[in-house]
């Protein structure tokens, strides 16, 4: 029993694994026909797209093979008529070779003018610049050339003046110089004889009278100062006469250079200046 049992249950247990296994392989048919079917139909659809585009690809292709060999055509015509009018420019460019060389020569003869006329315009231009520059500087002189020309008429007429004034003062000093002069030597003459004959006066007065060496001494003293105070006149109106003298020659030598700086020789004077030595010289 158990046997036959356990038989019924083997035998329900493969009837079920039959039919869930048959389950299961049909639901794997459906879904491997329907993943085919799908892959078919984009297959196609793929396929159909490549075509068209391989298809439009082609007639592009071929409008363009058409359109190039329609341009080769052109391109051959044209080449024919270059190749005419490369004959026909040959045949110009060897009749103008000649024409062409000297045009070559004319043009390397007219640069070089060139290069010398740009050299001639730019030393033509400094030459202009100087001129303007050197106009100017002509215009300055003149006008210093003319203000110099009243200056100097100026000058020369303070010269003239100058020179009159000058020989006008050097005649007056010349003459108050030589009558003082005279008068200080006059002067000086008669008290060195007035001292000489009260000297001889004394030296008789002294001899006469029998003074005794007191009054004598007395005398004597007096009479060294009266010298002494007479000495000292002459030594101060030898000193007016050397300040006088140094003065005049001071005023001699003033003049002449003021001549010297005027351009006025000194023979122009019509005289010569006398210059007083110094008292001892």
């Amino acid at each position: 029993e158990m046997e036959a049992k356990y038989t019924r249950k083997m035998q329900t247990l493969r009837d079920e694994m039959d039919l869930r296994r048959k389950t299961e392989i049909h639901e794997l048919e459906e879904r491997k026909n329907t993943q085919i079917s799908e892959l078919m139909g984009n297959h196609e659809g793929a396929f159909g797209a490549i075509k068209n585009y391989y298809n439009d690809i082609t007639a592009k292709n071929l409008t363009l093979i058409n359109l190039l060999k329609e341009q080769v055509e052109d391109m051959k015509k044209r080449e024919t008529v270059l190749e005419k009018e490369k004959a026909d420019v040959l045949l110009q460019n060897k009749e103008l070779t000649e024409p062409l060389q000297e045009a070559q020569e004319l043009v390397a003869e007219l640069q070089k003018k060139l290069v010398h006329y740009d050299r001639d315009k730019e030393a033509l231009m400094n030459c202009k610049a100087h001129l303007k520059v050197t106009q100017k500087e002509l215009k300055d002189l003149q006008w210093e050339h003319e203000v110099l020309e009243q200056r100097f008429s100026k000058v020369q007429a303070e010269r003239d003046e100058l020179y009159q004034k000058f020989t006008k003062a050097i005649h007056e000093v010349q003459q108050k110089t030589g009558f003082k002069n005279l008068l200080l030597e006059r002067k000086l003459q008669g008290l060195l004889s007035l001292l000489e004959q009260k000297e001889v006066e004394l030296s008789e007065v002294f001899a006469a009278s029998n003074l005794d060496p007191s009054a004598l001494s007395l005398v004597s003293h007096k009479l060294e100062d009266v010298l002494n105070s007479k000495n000292a006149t002459i030594q101060d109106l030898q000193l007016q006469l050397a300040r006088v003298c140094k003065a005049h020659n001071d005023m001699l030598q003033t003049f002449e250079a003021k001549l010297t700086d005027f351009g006025i020789p000194l023979d122009n004077l019509g005289f010569q200046p006398l210059s007083f030595p110094f008292p001892g010289q």
